[in-house]
């Protein structure tokens, strides 16, 4: 009991020492900031399967303490040859993740928004152009996948379909995915309002907890969103149901008219967001974005 004393009162003494000692206000900002990294590092790790990758490292190092304290020689060799080589097992294991984060950090708004002026007119006619396309889609059953392009430049994806660079319209996204047509089976990559590339080939999310409602479509954007800030609409060619995806999570059952609503709000909102703080972003440097809620979120 006494032992147990003990330590409570050394690590009490500690406490009251690191707080005496504090520089004010760098110790507050150190400390700020890293929790503030714990917080969103909890946050990632139990939104991904990362977590339970993670689960399993922990165990290995509580077997490895228990090796220790325990003498169990052999097993506390070989778990050391695996804690030695950690740092790279961690970043083969966890690339999709790290790269994501990084490519989040990369989006950071000091950096130059790409839809402007006419540009932005231009998104607008074209959401309104797909709109009235897989709403025509949704009733004849047509599959479809249409990936708009954001800050994050797909130029690798582009060169695997066929650059086409034309103005939108309802009839030509209609051709596009017409059954048995050239291009009808990638996807359509728009960037800057205007119908860049088509038949592009997407990504697939190695998720495994993706429903089994959502077929290969719906796999290609989940992937196409975790690696870039897209924003994608897919029209499922066996029910017509009409979903969009966004950062690494999909909202289903919508109509031509409520996607509509949903791609300006992911689209021209951010746009508008980013004119009107402009000023302050300069002074200011940093703004926090604010992440829009899905109607019918399908678990991250």
């Amino acid at each position: 009991m006494s032992n147990v004393f003990n330590a409570v009162y050394a690590v009490w003494n500690q406490i009251i020492y690191a707080i005496s000692h504090m520089r004010i206000p760098f110790d507050i900002i150190d400390i700020l900031v890293m929790a503030f990294i714990i917080y969103k590092a909890i946050g990632f790790l139990r939104e991904s399967r990362a977590g339970q990758l993670v689960k399993g490292i922990l165990l290995l190092v509580v077997i490895y303490l228990i090796a220790g304290w325990w003498d169990l020689v052999t097993l506390k060799l070989f778990l050391s040859k695996i804690v030695n080589s950690a740092i790279v097992a961690v970043a083969v294991i966890f690339q999709p993740e790290l790269r994501r984060i990084l490519e989040k950090m990369g989006h950071a708004n000091f950096s130059r928004g790409q839809i402007a002026g006419d540009d932005e007119n231009e998104l607008a006619v074209c959401i309104e152009n797909v709109s009235k396309a897989i709403s025509s889609m949704q009733e004849k059953r047509i599959g479809a996948l249409i990936v708009f392009e954001c800050k994050t430049q797909l130029g690798e994806i582009a060169d695997t379909g066929t650059v086409i660079d034309a103005s939108s319209s309802p009839s030509l996204l209609n051709n596009i995915f017409f059954p048995k047509s050239p291009l009808h089976d990638g996807a359509l990559i728009i960037r800057n309002g205007r119908l860049y590339a088509a038949g592009c080939i997407l990504p697939l999310t190695q998720r495994e907890d993706i429903s089994l409602q959502l077929g290969t479509r719906h796999r290609a954007a989940i992937g196409m969103t975790e690696n870039s800030d897209a924003v994608v609409v897919v029209v499922s060619e066996e029910t017509g149901t009409i979903s969009i995806a966004q950062n690494g999570s999909i909202t289903r059952n919508y109509s031509g008219v409520s996607a509509a609503a949903e791609l300006k709000r992911l689209l021209l909102s951010s746009q508008d967001t980013q004119k009107a703080g402009k000023v302050k972003t300069i002074i200011s440097n940093l703004k926090p974005f604010k992440k829009a809620d899905g109607k019918e979120n399908v678990k991250k």
